[in-house]
């Protein structure tokens, strides 16, 4: 009686399937006459029987979610008789209401009573052998949105490693890329590597997690060059030039989809002065600066807002600057490339240009060129053909890991 339940669970769980998958669209809008969407999680048949009698932990988010209903994929998968025993929370935390860069601590999880160990915050990026212990699979279900200084692909690097050196096999249930349709930006210099880019790679890298996890173990860039054995689980009918717009909210200050696509142009403005509508319910969609009334019309005030930005760069200060809200995104679509205009444009535009920058710019950027080439007054083309040939060569070792065409 209670595999045929189990089977029950899952007839039901596909049938809801068939509704959740997202139907892909053209680049106008219009229906694409293409099979829908459907990520690795949502495709349980796949891998449910692979899952049992393996003790599980998940590395898992609010994003991590399953059918129509939005289901998270921990419960679904307890529903259905997979033992699951512990969950590792990224940046954000295991909800996802925790906000940037502040510390999440160990937890249990009320609806489960599982308990949540922290991977984000208090220097503990990175699973132990203690956290690792009893644990016979790892399962990583978190949705990316493609851009270098996202963490959530230092986290899978560092689980990657742990798993390593712990002989435990990591399926990733890998998910579309809604920034994966083109690769832009300067190459990280190693030289500054740290959690927000810790590998040679663009600001638009052009990979799923599945695809960037191929790539830390071909590369050798895992920790001693060890190899994490992976089990992937691909997202069907997917292609990256397809547009994907996202079931939840990766992360609390990416509330839109176009926040999404401008997200790898704007998050440039984190290592300047300038408020990017941190501490309001539009950020990534305005820029702004005190120092700038009387030369633009546009204003918004920053304010503390409890889990999303609580102490946001210049907090009830009104800010003159650029509304992004109307922009056109369909211009990244047909580009292919990065916003480099708004940070040459507002540059020259502040009075106080020694105080443009701070000293994240670098690590967001992943080399000293950027700043030192707008400082110098470079055009656009000048910087972008500075980054030739490391694009050219990034792209050709790409090709390499990739999964969809």
């Amino acid at each position: 009686m209670k595999k045929i339940s189990v089977l029950i669970q899952i007839f039901i769980i596909a049938c809801s399937l068939s509704c959740a998958a997202t139907t892909p669209r053209n680049i106008d809008g219009t229906r694409a006459n293409k099979p829908a969407i459907i990520t690795g999680a949502d495709q349980t048949a796949l891998y449910i029987n692979y899952l049992r009698g393996k003790n599980v932990g998940m590395v898992i988010n609010q994003t991590s979610v399953i059918g129509k209903n939005k289901t998270l994929s921990l419960d679904t998968l307890l529903k259905l008789g997979i033992t699951v025993k512990k969950i590792y929370g990224p940046e954000h935390g295991f909800r996802g209401d925790a906000s940037n860069g502040a510390d999440v601590n160990n937890s249990i999880d009320a609806k489960s009573g599982l308990p949540v160990i922290s991977i984000y915050g208090n220097k503990h990026y990175k699973p132990t052998t203690e956290d690792l212990a009893g644990i016979d699979l790892m399962i990583y279900d978190i949705q990316d949105v493609g851009a270098r200084f996202y963490t959530y692909l230092s986290t899978l690097q560092y689980v990657m490693e742990a798993c390593a050196e712990n002989n435990i096999e990591l399926m990733i249930l890998d998910r579309p890329n809604p920034n994966g349709f083109y690769v832009d930006g300067p190459i990280l210099d190693t030289a500054y590597h740290s959690f927000v880019g810790m590998n040679p790679i663009p600001i638009v890298h052009g990979l799923t997690t599945a695809e960037y996890a191929q790539m830390l173990n071909g590369e050798g860039w895992l920790k001693n060059h060890e190899q994490c054995k992976l089990k992937i689980i691909k997202v069907a009918n997917y292609a990256h030039k397809t547009p994907y717009t996202l079931p939840i909210n990766p992360s609390p200050n990416l509330n839109t989809a176009k926040s999404i696509l401008l997200y790898p142009s704007v998050c440039l403005f984190e290592g300047t002065t300038f408020s990017l509508g941190r501490g309001t319910m539009s950020p990534f969609l305005q820029l702004g600066h005190p120092a700038l009334a009387g030369k633009y019309n546009y204003s918004f005030t920053p304010i503390s807002i409890k889990g999303m930005s609580e102490d946001p760069p210049q907090k009830n200060k009104t800010c003159y600057g650029i509304n992004l809200k109307n922009y056109d995104t369909n211009i990244i679509y047909t580009s292919g490339k990065l916003n480099l205009a708004w940070l040459l444009e507002l540059y020259k535009a502040l009075p106080d240009k020694d105080h443009f920058f701070n000293a994240y710019f670098t690590k967001l950027t992943g080399t000293t060129d950027l700043r030192k080439q707008i400082e110098a007054g470079k055009t656009e083309a000048e910087i972008r053909a500075s980054w030739e040939p490391g694009l050219t060569r990034y792209k050709t070792m790409r090709a390499k890991y990739l999964i969809y065409p």
